[in-house]
């Protein structure tokens, strides 16, 4: 497979978004910014018993995507560095995203996932931390009977664990629960919070997703461009509009993108995935979308090259 540095890859980026020939002056400072991938998921499939699937585990990927794939994707891409998003078939077992972490050394970091109102789950996250380099504690708010306890003393307890750590929290959530976070997002103001898949947008009405919308008002909070919804897809909705407002009110500063990996994953289809994200960013400066593709991330998440 053909490998592309850098430099290259922006260019093919720039190029894809309609703004390479008027970024020549940029081009140094494009070529400068890391590319980070900051939402995938790694399995070991089901034959590999060393990594069980857990018993709780809402889905069960046959196919294996090792972090040995994706480092050979990121390489073939031109993808300096990524965060391995612990997946859901795992639950609360960190095994897998521990050998992933320690195959990919200084390229990898990691988001795991806990469940706070599970006996016995918070008390691996100081261990957890200490061995592996994560970014964050991932949560969950989507399947009505898994819901987090909102309001409740468990969830304060994660988040302050999480903040004594130096960890963000990464919400996974439908815009209908995204009110039961707010109270701890205004009381841990200097914790990150990251938002992924845009808030949803599409798996609630746009009165529930105005309530995501607003958290730009808050400055601890990042909202990450993935899981980018196509308009052939239902409900058939263009997604263009509301990821120009959220960049306009997150700015790229507090603006992350993630995705492009999976098991059937190529250098090609990999950096074919980051140039289909920098058609949605087109209305911004080069700077400005070489941040949201990965200098961002690097800056916040301490990736140096």
């Amino acid at each position: 497979m053909i490998q592309i540095d850098r430099r290259q890859f922006v260019a093919a980026v720039a190029a894809a978004a309609g703004t390479y020939p008027q970024a020549v002056g940029t081009a140094a400072v494009e070529a400068d910014a890391p590319r980070v991938d900051t939402h995938l998921h790694c399995f070991g499939g089901t034959e590999d018993a060393r990594f069980p699937y857990h018993a709780r585990a809402p889905y069960t990927p046959e196919a294996p995507a090792t972090p040995q794939h994706l480092l050979r994707c990121m390489d073939d891409a031109g993808v300096d560095f990524a965060v391995v998003v612990h997946p859901e078939p795992y639950q609360d077992d960190h095994r897998y995203l521990e050998y992933c972490l320690g195959v990919g050394g200084d390229r990898l970091k990691g988001t795991a996932l806990f469940f706070a109102d599970r006996p016995g789950s918070l008390d691996k996250l100081p261990g957890l931390a200490a061995r592996v380099p994560l970014i964050a504690v991932r949560v969950h708010a989507y399947a009505p009977d898994r819901l987090p306890p909102f309001g409740k003393p468990e969830l304060r307890t994660l988040w302050k664990m999480a903040t004594e750590l130096g960890l963000a929290v990464q919400l996974h959530f439908e815009p209908r629960y995204a009110g039961g976070f707010e109270p701890l997002i205004r009381e841990f103001s200097q914790t990150r919070v990251i938002i992924d898949h845009l808030g949803r947008p599409f798996q609630g009405v746009p009165r529930e997703h105005a309530t995501v919308l607003k958290w730009s008002r808050f400055p601890n909070t990042i909202m990450k461009l993935s899981s980018i919804p196509s308009d052939r897809n239902y409900p058939h909705r263009d997604i263009g509009p509301i990821i120009r407002e959220l960049t306009e009110r997150f700015g790229a500063d507090r603006m992350i993108y993630g995705g492009g990996f999976h098991a059937e994953a190529t250098g090609r289809s990999y950096r074919a995935a980051f140039a289909r994200a920098a058609e949605f960013l087109d209305h911004l400066s080069p700077v400005d979308q070489a941040k949201i593709l990965g200098g961002t991330a690097a800056r916040l998440f301490g990736f140096a090259a």
